[in-house]
C-alpha cells in the first residue's frame, strides 16, 4: 500500500527585496511568514490578482502577514516582498 501524499508544492523563490525584509524578521515573524508561503506553494491562486500587473496579493488576516508575489509558466512561485502586519 503506497502512502497517501498531500498536495504537490509549488517551488518558492524569494527576491529582493524580500531578501532584505527577511533577515530583520524575528523568530516568530519568520515562523508567521512560513506558514503564509507553505499556503501559497499548496495553492498558487489564493492571493487575488493586483490589476494591470502579473503579481498576486496574499493577506492572512489571521496571521498579519501579506505576500506580494508572481507565478511563473512552469508554477514556481517568486516571492516580491513579505510584509508583515505586527499583531499585538
Amino acid at each position: 500500500m503506497s502512502p497517501e501524499h498531500g498536495a504537490r508544492r509549488s517551488h518558492v523563490i524569494m527576491v529582493e527585496p524580500a531578501l532584505t525584509q527577511l533577515a530583520k524578521l524575528t523568530a516568530s515573524e519568520t515562523h508567521r511568514l512560513d506558514r503564509a508561503i507553505v499556503a501559497i506553494s499548496v495553492n498558487p491562486e489564493l492571493g487575488t490578482e493586483v490589476p494591470g500587473t502579473l503579481l498576486r496579493d496574499y493577506a492572512d488576516e489571521i496571521d498579519g502577514v501579506r505576500v506580494i508575489y508572481y507565478v511563473t509558466a512552469l508554477r514556481s512561485i517568486i516571492i516580491c516582498g513579505p510584509d508583515l502586519a505586527l499583531v499585538v
